[in-house]
């Protein structure tokens, strides 16, 4: 883990909103349903201005901290929003400084794992505002946004 700088970004995608709590309850969990959908071919191609060919999973709109609600949109980098295709929403990503943390194998077991890693980091302190998941064919990055 290392922190970093992030750039803003504009993602456009699908979006739900969960608990951890949730997701740990196959009869309530949202997010494998919002990955396959995603994940389906053609899923991205009416997003316009698209920036690259990777996934991306904004983590925003947090209630309060990894106990409560947020909501997760899995889409693409764009280089300019307009408005999203019927479905989907747009967001921007702002610039912060984050915990960068890799999640390398077996997915999602790597990436269950790298979260949990984030659970038990302490310092700097998390800062609930947005993290970014970036989806490579090597794996993922988690860029966890910090306090100062």
């Amino acid at each position: 883990m290392t922190v970093v700088e992030r750039e803003e970004l504009q993602v456009v995608g699908i979006a739900v909103r969960t608990t951890n709590e949730a997701e740990a309850d196959p009869s309530r969990a949202l997010l494998g349903g919002l990955w396959a959908r995603a994940g389906a071919p053609g899923a991205f191609d009416r997003v316009g201005s698209r920036a690259d060919d990777r996934l991306y999973a904004v983590l925003t709109d947090y209630e309060s901290d990894e106990r409560g609600a947020y909501t997760q949109i899995v889409g693409v980098k764009v280089t300019e929003l307009t408005g999203p295709p019927e479905g989907m929403v747009a967001v921007r990503v702002p610039a912060a400084r984050c915990l960068k943390v890799e999640a390398r194998g077996p997915m999602p077991q790597a990436l269950i794992e790298a979260w949990r890693q984030v659970w038990k980091h302490a310092d700097p302190p998390r800062a609930f505002t947005t993290d970014l998941e970036v989806h490579t064919a090597e794996g993922a990055d988690l860029l966890i946004a910090v306090h100062d």
